[in-house]
């Protein structure tokens, strides 16, 4: 991992991280009120299983910060109530962490957090890893397959499954 501060991170990072992850990211303070909203009408109201996410860049990173989740060995109920204590968790965590950094600190941050697999923790270890050079060098194209991955690294890996990539990227 070589942490990159974000006035050395690829504009075009930025701006396909901003526009695929969290729209509104400049106008939030840790918690998308909106995307809450939105996702709880599709989700609960429409049954719809394809909604979006309701997670803001920061509720991310915060997940990313803590250690994985555990589902196992509960039923229904547990799974729900267990959920609703991460996504408390996270909520706190996103806004102590838009209280103590920037926004540009905390897009950075998330950046270089990330597990890319392949032993690429991080965008520019990722932008070598698939594409053989520094972040600052990356296309437009490869920086939006870049943050493709961030939905999730192995299904729109572009080296295993590079149709899942191009359509994520795209």
């Amino acid at each position: 991992r070589v942490a990159i501060p974000f006035d050395s991170l690829n504009p075009h990072l930025v701006n396909a991280l901003v526009a695929t992850e969290d729209v509104r990211y400049y106008k939030h303070s840790g918690i998308d009120f909106w995307a809450l909203l939105r996702v709880g009408v599709k989700t609960v109201i429409l049954q719809q299983s394809s909604s979006g996410g309701g997670s803001t860049l920061t509720q991310q990173l915060a997940k990313q910060l803590y250690s994985g989740r555990n589902f196992e060995d509960v039923g229904k109920l547990g799974f729900y109530f267990r959920l609703f204590y991460y996504k408390m968790k996270e909520w706190l965590t996103a806004v102590r962490l838009e209280r103590s950094y920037t926004k540009e600190e905390i897009l950075a941050m998330y950046l270089n957090e990330y597990d890319f697999i392949y032993g690429a923790h991080g965008v520019e270890a990722a932008a070598q890893t698939y594409f053989g050079k520094f972040q600052t060098e990356l296309t437009i194209e490869e920086a939006a397959m870049l943050v493709g991955m961030l939905k999730n690294a192995v299904l729109y890996n572009p080296l295993r499954y590079p149709d899942n990539a191009m359509s994520r990227r795209n």
